[in-house]
Order: structure tokens, then sequence, then C-alpha cells
């Protein structure tokens, strides 16, 4: 009795459907961004993604990207519909926003976080409301 190799799980698949590649790129880090790391749907599929680039195979034909940041509640939603050729690959970067009452973005080129000016204004009056207070005790 001869016995086959177990096959490969890694080695495509010849007879199977064609595929692409996501070039999916997490902008930012734990220490700038957010210590857990966005939550990333590849056409509905959760996938296991990190700060920074990978690559992630896809099927070819229609795809959509859709990646949320937790922290004490969800936020920085973003999505982004494309198709994928065989053989393509198709940039997508993701930008968390600055705080969590803003949205997230998402595009085929680096993004902008989104948020800075009312974090900004927000610290502004924090620093004011100390200095008065601060100002009012001496």
């Amino acid at each position: 009795m001869t016995t086959q190799p177990p096959a490969d799980a890694s080695a495509p698949d010849p007879t199977g459907p064609a595929q692409g590649i996501v070039r999916l790129t997490l902008q930012g880090n734990m220490f700038t961004t957010s210590m857990v790391t966005p939550t990333v749907r590849i056409n509905g599929y959760p996938m296991p993604a990190s700060y920074g680039t990978q690559d992630i195979p896809v099927w070819a034909g229609p795809t959509r990207v859709d990646i949320e940041t937790q922290w004490t509640r969800t936020y920085g939603q973003a999505g982004l519909a494309f198709d994928v050729a065989p053989g393509q690959v198709v940039d997508v970067f993701y930008a968390a926003p600055y705080h969590v009452f803003a949205k997230g973005a998402i595009g085929h080129t680096k993004q902008r976080r989104a948020g800075l000016a009312p974090l900004l204004i927000g610290l502004a009056v924090f620093v004011v409301f100390v200095g008065l207070v601060i100002g009012l005790g001496s």
C-alpha cells in the first residue's frame, strides 16, 4: 500500500478561483494610535491584523474592507469597496481618529487622521480652565 504525502495547505490550488492581494496598512502603532489593534473584516470575515503593512490574499472580484477601533466603545468605523483582479495587489490604508467621536479614514493612499481640531480645542479649554482655577486659588 502506497501512502501519499499530505497536501501542503499553503500551496495555491491551481484549479481554484483566481486570487489577488489586499495590501493593508494600519497606520500608526500601539503608542501613537491605540493599544488595541483595530478590528479588520474583509467581505464580512474577521482577519488577524497588526499595525503596519500586511498582505492578505482574497478571491478576485468585489471586495469590501471594514475596519473599526475599540476602547471603551467602538469608534473609527470606516469601509471601502473595490474590485480585485486576478493577481492584482490593491493598497488599502486606514488611519484611526484622534478621539472616539470621529470616524476613521480609509482609502487607496495614505490617510490623514480625523478629529485633530476638536481634540486641540478641548485641550486648550482644559488648560484655560485649570489656569483660572489655579489663579483664583492664589
